[in-house]
């Protein structure tokens, strides 16, 4: 557009400020580098019109651009590259031959055809929606019970900046009713005991699926509790939900479990039976036939599934931890080796695997890592593998047990798995024994 009217009918400059004006000879294409870059300044600034001050500029490297804004930006062509900071009032006074009320601003507003500050004007809406939104969850946690085992902190707020949680707040349809309904969560979570998530949510939200994986809901509040220290953002979710007393199902998961059952439970021989939360919890084990009974745990049910074909006079004694062990399933292990079993325990070789292991070596200081050493990783190795998934180095643990299987594992980059070694956990369950580690 060259020439605009009193009002700015696209309303991209205000005050009448190209009334009249004739902008044909100043909205060129080879002038247009330097409308660019003042309108960047003036939506960091939140300055529109942009009469005072200084702004640097930087030439482009056309000479028809450059001596576009001869007389503008002063009396001699910039050379390419070139930086010059020069002063917006005198640009103002130069543009006012062109248009009474001619702004630098207005006329970096129509060539680029919006308004301008915009980006510091939303900065500007979100600094105040971030305060107030940091006032409210202040106000709803001193309303929090004193017996509950999480009570946000103001300071923690900044750690849930620094993690990208307060961004994804804000962009929620309704944070200040998702930060109410946090606190209700937080409210509710029991200061002794368990209680269920689908219970807790359905209580707190009004929806038994509002605490399901990927809400923001249960985001918000694993977030708070990692922010608080009791939890961390390393921790599995059934773990990180355990540890504030939260079941995420007491009869789905568990363990597998064949040939060890809880005392005074009667199961046929060789009979597969899934030990869930809510069981394991009171389940008292018996004690070993005899001294050196071993229990073995492995990760994947694939073992189970291959140890069912073994020959019924075996007495096989396996528990699968189905994926990652909970804080009860670790805790029923050590309970097991409590009764006096010795418990050899193992998982995948990738980064998952390795944290089990250490979590499971923590809990049960006297268990045995089975075939976990660095030789056992590098027979686990695919020769040919599809598309692997490389194993991710940055989180890969220590391996107190074997020190030289991280360095193994960290050379290779590449996961292993227990079903490579699946003849030798078989030949394992039949001796009744792990073999040794060298």
């Amino acid at each position: 557009m060259n020439t605009a009217g009193a009002d700015c009918p696209q309303q991209w400059c205000t005050g009448g400020a190209c009334d009249g004006a004739r902008l044909e000879s100043l909205l060129t294409e080879e002038a247009h580098w330097l409308w660019e870059q003042l309108a960047a300044r003036a939506d960091r600034s939140g300055e529109p019109s942009m009469t005072g001050g200084t702004t640097l500029i930087t030439a482009p490297a056309a000479s028809g651009q450059r001596a576009a804004v001869l007389g503008l930006v002063g009396s001699r062509i910039l050379a390419p590259g070139e930086r010059r900071r020069i002063r917006l009032d005198e640009l103002t006074l130069r543009l006012r031959w062109h248009g009474s009320r001619l702004t630098p601003g207005a006329v970096a507003a129509h060539a680029a055809g919006r308004a301008l500050g915009s980006t510091a004007a939303e900065r500007a809406r979100q600094l105040a929606r971030t305060t107030s939104l940091r006032k409210l969850r202040a106000r709803l946690s001193q309303d929090l019970p004193g017996h509950a085992p999480l009570r946000p902190a103001d300071e923690t707020w900044e750690e849930l900046h620094r993690t990208g949680r307060v961004a994804r707040i804000l962009q929620h349809p309704a944070p200040e009713e998702l930060l109410h309904t946090a606190a209700e969560v937080l409210r509710r979570l029991p200061p002794h005991g368990r209680t269920d998530r689908r219970l807790l949510a359905f209580h707190a939200a009004g929806t038994p699926h509002g605490l399901d994986a990927g809400t923001d809901l249960a985001g918000l509040v694993l977030a708070e509790a990692a922010a608080a220290g009791l939890t961390t953002t390393a921790l599995p979710t059934r773990t990180a939900w355990g540890a504030l007393g939260v079941d995420l199902d007491r009869l789905g998961g568990g363990l597998l479990s064949l040939g060890v059952h809880p005392d005074g439970w009667q199961v046929p021989g060789r009979f597969p039976l899934v030990l869930p939360p809510a069981t394991l919890t009171d389940v008292h084990w018996p004690p070993p036939p005899h001294e050196g009974s071993w229990v073995f745990v492995t990760e994947n049910p694939s073992v189970t599934t291959a140890a069912l074909e073994l020959p019924p006079a075996v007495p096989v004694r396996l528990l699968c931890t189905v994926g990652t062990p909970s804080a009860t399933e670790l805790d029923t292990l050590a309970r097991l080796a409590d009764s006096g079993w010795n418990i050899a325990v193992r998982a995948d070789f990738d980064a998952s695997g390795i944290g089990h292991m250490r979590a499971a070596l923590r809990t049960v200081p006297r268990a045995h890592p089975w075939r976990m050493s660095a030789d056992d990783y590098v027979r686990s190795l695919h020769p040919t593998p599809f598309h692997p998934t490389p194993v991710d180095t940055e989180r890969l643990p220590e391996t107190e047990w074997d020190p030289a299987l991280r360095t193994a594992m960290y050379a290779t980059g590449l996961p292993a798995y227990e079903e490579a070694l699946l003849e030798d956990l078989l030949d394992d369950l039949r001796n009744g024994h792990p073999h040794p580690s060298p």
